[in-house]
């Protein structure tokens, strides 16, 4: 070990100590919320001056589950997002890649004007557009499949597709790709043009094996922001049909006397899939947060 190294030691030493503290304060939330689901409203609330109130230790019960599946209407609930955020990100992932790949390899007059669009719509918060918004597609008529096709019905309001089609198209989802595709080597595309390929050939078999990482990043950011989704469906999805599960949490929590273990047990039902989803993506989204950082 040379003397840098040895020197480095109680630095290194404090970072993995701060990174210890850091873990833990972001752990025992998610730990008190695993093991409160597991317990009564009165062994909650006993443990909550001791350690225990992080460990599922006491007399445990899954009725606390049960009772969200019952009361809660979690399991249509649960559908709807699991729908809602599948499908919004898969076509988002197609939409928003493409767009960015026009802006990023292919030239064409006005695309200048098109990115410094986008950087500007970056800084506009969703909620200075929600009303609008929410104004348009109440105007806009619904869609039915029955025996004669489709049938336009109503509005958009109170549907799965109102949740779906506005999100597909994200400026940020489309600058993050924009920014992973300029720094590709445009020797590609000029070799595959020579050889005959076209744009979307070069799309397909160059540029989406060479950017899995800011794929993964994206199908996660997006992911994240469709299954939290809160104030959107709030506004244009008052009936049970469609509602999401955020919401759906809102009205089982306002709807009757509180009941601790139950409301810990649909909080843990709405944030495991979202750890699993993660901890899928997380080798691929490590890998496109150190790249950019190099790269910057």
């Amino acid at each position: 070990m040379t003397p840098a190294q040895r020197r480095s030691i109680p630095l290194r030493l404090a970072l993995h100590a701060l990174m210890v503290v850091l873990a833990a304060v972001f752990l025992f939330p998610f730990l008190f919320m695993l093991a409160s689901s597991l317990k009564t409203n009165d062994a909650i609330f006993a443990d909550l001056e001791s350690g225990r109130a992080l460990l599922p230790v006491g007399d445990l019960t899954g009725a606390n589950y049960v009772g969200a599946f019952a009361r809660g209407h979690i399991g249509h609930y649960l559908a709807n997002s699991v729908l809602i955020t599948v499908v919004t990100v898969a076509l988002g992932l197609v939409v928003n890649s493409l767009a960015a790949f026009a802006l990023a390899r292919l030239e064409w007059r006005g695309k200048q004007a098109v990115i410094t669009l986008l950087v500007i719509l970056l800084v506009v918060p969703f909620e200075a557009i929600s009303v609008p918004l929410m104004l348009l597609v109440a105007k806009l008529p619904g869609i039915a499949f029955g025996a004669d096709g489709v049938v336009l019905t109503g509005s958009w309001l109170d549907t799965i597709y109102v949740q779906i089609i506005p999100f597909v198209a994200n400026t940020f989802s489309i600058f993050l790709f924009y920014q992973v595709f300029r720094d590709i080597p445009k020797d590609f595309d000029e070799a595959a043009y020579v050889d005959g390929a076209t744009p979307w050939q070069v799309y397909r078999h160059i540029i989406v094996p060479s950017s899995g990482p800011v794929f993964a990043t994206v199908t996660i950011l997006q992911a994240l922001a469709m299954w939290n989704q809160y104030l959107w469906p709030l506004i244009t999805v008052p009936g049970e049909a469609a509602r999401p599960l955020m919401v759906g949490m809102e009205q089982f929590f306002s709807a009757r006397k509180t009941a601790w273990g139950e409301v810990m047990a649909y909080a843990a039902l709405i944030t495991v899939p979202v750890l699993i989803a993660f901890v899928f993506f997380q080798r691929w989204f490590v890998r496109s947060v150190v790249g950019s950082g190099v790269k910057g």
